[in-house]
């Protein structure tokens, strides 16, 4: 029925909420050989999509035609722009026999949520390390998430043909890295491989190349374990992961774990506060790079299923008769906190579709359901909303998405969450890995030190410095770009959350004020070309502007009214060389993420389907000394 097994005794723990008492009977579990669920892991542009591609191509499954692009499982607009993966996706390839399923994982830190929640439908984890950075931050996080759930690892070390790699010594510190996370000595003495996603061939000795990625795959069907089922036990499905369909709804993605769902069949959703009955209308299974339609699904396969719409993550599909609750889904807490609200400024509502408060707070909700990792509160006494994040980029990638929706937004400055432990204020830290040449380090010590950042390592790697601190997480923002300036842009820094430490001292703001415009029209190259000599500008000669908009960064502390509007008087008296050619400096474009790391308490970020604006929060100026005089009046 289910196909070759190992049978395994062991007594199945009760059920978390289970809505009457049962008693509990030892039951008898099976392996199935024809299955492995497999993730893979590691630190952001480790080669985990490469590689996949390699896989894929190499598996013989798919015509050329069908893999012409590079990192094939990247298929979000966003994931191509930037690069990295950001949801978890899951495939499947035939290999001997065997359906091995795979889940592509984020390596970003701020994208852990994805990670921690699909890797209870795994039984085994392939770790990719760059044969040259070695293990970095993330890969401790991921790593760390894996032994907890208890999966079975294999190390790939990776990008083995850049000229310098070092697999040995990587491979040495990734097992430093196992037992520094209390690994056993089982899990310790991990299978390893040598890899090139880029050329496609994986090898164990580094100085042998192999003609395909096969020894890979025979490693996992080795060493990588098949699902363990209860072949006696009644349905349960935790539902892992969501997707959505136009025309059928909601798809709820789990991996089963005991019992069979069949097409038409009447199941029991589990939900945190109450069950409800539902009827399965399809079923699908993961199929090379889609999925296609069963009529039934057993035991230790992943499901696609569909007709469930009250289904949420976390939630177990269970038989409707013998209820059985698994436990749900627990991630870690965000540690950055945005206000998000309508756009109030004087340009609202010009270009976007959905601009109203109802609006952005459906739509708020709405990203809850498939975002684990995400929290939303509304603002007392006002239409706004606090949304919570793993980092910037977690919450930056969902306001970019809603940008080209076609909302509109006004995004406040990121604030870190504080905890208080036992009257103790304690606030986010963060592991921050940097990379520099040895002649820029100076820079980088001057300015994580007045960030509150602790050293903990120094090393030398090659014609690089490898530091890394504890800092604030606070301090991470704004830090990325001036570290760039600061190092000429040959610094790579990564950072992965730590803990909670009892709270700093104050950390320095923006040092420079900036340039707010005090009247509405268009800039004007003259009005400009008076500003540049004192000042960064951040708009161009023919853009609209408004008063309270910032059009540039002032040389000095302190913001500065001024008028980009200004024209040249003209006169009927003209003189042999009066005029002269006006050259302007091109202004300073700012990425979403730079201008949310920009701003200041009493600033935000205008957020519409094609432009990106920084504003004050009063927009007159009479109105910004009110407040300033009522402030300084308090304190």
């Amino acid at each position: 029925m289910f196909g070759p097994f190992l049978a395994v005794d062991r007594l199945q723990t009760v059920p978390l909420g289970m809505p009457k008492p049962m008693i509990d009977t030892p039951r008898k579990t099976m392996r199935r050989n024809d299955i492995r669920n497999i993730a893979i892991i590691a630190h952001v542009d480790h080669g985990k999509t490469t590689l996949v591609d390699a896989l894929l191509r190499q598996s013989g499954e798919f015509r050329a035609s069908q893999l012409t692009e590079t990192c094939i499982l990247d298929s979000n607009d966003l994931e191509r722009e930037r690069g990295i993966t950001i949801l978890a996706k899951n495939i499947a390839i035939p290999y001997l026999g065997v359906k091995i399923n795979l889940i592509d994982t984020p390596g970003h830190a701020d994208f852990g949520g994805e990670v921690e929640r699909v890797l209870r439908m795994a039984d085994g984890a392939l770790v990719l390390v760059d044969a040259a950075e070695g293990p970095l931050p993330q890969t401790r996080f991921v790593l760390s998430k894996a032994l907890e759930c208890g999966l079975k690892p294999i190390v790939v070390i990776n990008k083995i043909d850049r000229s310098d790699a070092r697999p040995q010594e990587v491979l040495n510190e990734t097992f430093e890295l196992f037992m520094e996370l209390g690994a056993d000595e089982h899990l310790a003495d991990f299978p390893y491989m040598y890899a090139s996603g880029r050329e496609g061939y994986a090898t164990t000795d580094p100085a042998v190349r192999t003609e395909s990625v096969h020894p890979l795959l025979d490693m996992v069907l080795k060493h990588i374990p098949g699902p363990e089922i209860d072949a006696t036990s009644a349905l349960q499905i935790l539902v892992t992961n969501l997707d959505w369909s136009d025309y059928v709804g909601r798809i709820a993605i789990g991996r089963i774990q005991s019992g069979e769902i069949r097409r038409g069949q009447q199941v029991a959703l589990m939900k945190a506060d109450h069950d409800e009955n539902a009827k399965v209308t399809n079923l699908q299974v993961f199929d090379k790079l889609g999925r296609r339609d069963v009529d039934v699904v057993e035991a230790g396969d992943v499901v696609a299923v569909i007709g469930l719409e009250n289904i949420e993550i976390g939630d177990t599909i269970s038989d409707p008769v013998e209820r059985r609750v698994m436990p749900r889904l627990t991630v870690d807490e965000p540690t950055l906190e945005m206000i998000f609200s309508i756009n109030n400024s004087p340009f609202g509502g010009r270009e976007g579709k959905y601009v109203t408060s109802r609006h952005v707070r459906d739509r708020l909700y709405k990203e809850l359901e498939r975002n684990v990792a995400l929290r939303v509160r509304q603002v007392e006494g006002s239409d706004a909303h606090a949304v919570s994040g793993r980092g910037l980029l977690h919450l930056s990638v969902l306001i970019e998405t809603m940008r080209r929706e076609g909302y509109e937004l006004s995004i406040g400055k990121p604030r870190v969450i504080t905890h208080d432990n036992n009257g103790v204020i304690e606030e986010p830290f963060e592991t921050l890995v940097v990379e520099v040449p040895p002649d820029k380090l100076g820079a980088v010590m001057e300015l994580t030190g007045a960030r509150r950042a602790q050293l903990v390592h120094m090393s030398n790697r090659g014609q690089y410095t490898h530091v890394t601190f504890s800092i604030p997480a606070r301090g991470l923002l704004g830090l990325r770009t001036r570290l760039l300036n600061a190092t000429q842009g040959t610094a790579i820094m990564h950072h992965v959350f730590e803990g909670y430490q009892p709270l700093e001292g104050e950390i320095g703001g923006r040092p420079n004020g900036v340039l707010v415009s005090m009247t509405s029209g268009k800039a004007v190259a003259f009005g400009l070309d008076g500003l540049q000599d004192r000042a960064e500008l951040f708009i161009a000669p023919g853009e609209e502007v408004y008063e309270g908009m910032i059009v540039g960064e002032n040389s000095r502390i302190g913001d500065m009214p001024v008028n980009p509007t200004k024209e040249k008087k003209l006169t009927n008296m003209r003189a042999s060389g009066s005029d002269r050619n006006i050259i302007l400096k091109p202004p300073r474009l700012m990425s979403l993420e730079t201008a949310l790391e920009y701003i200041e308490e009493d600033e935000l970020v205008e957020i519409t389907p094609s432009k990106i604006r920084l504003r004050k929060i009063l927009l007159t100026e009479n109105d910004r000394k009110r407040a300033s005089r009522k402030k300084a009046a308090l304190a």
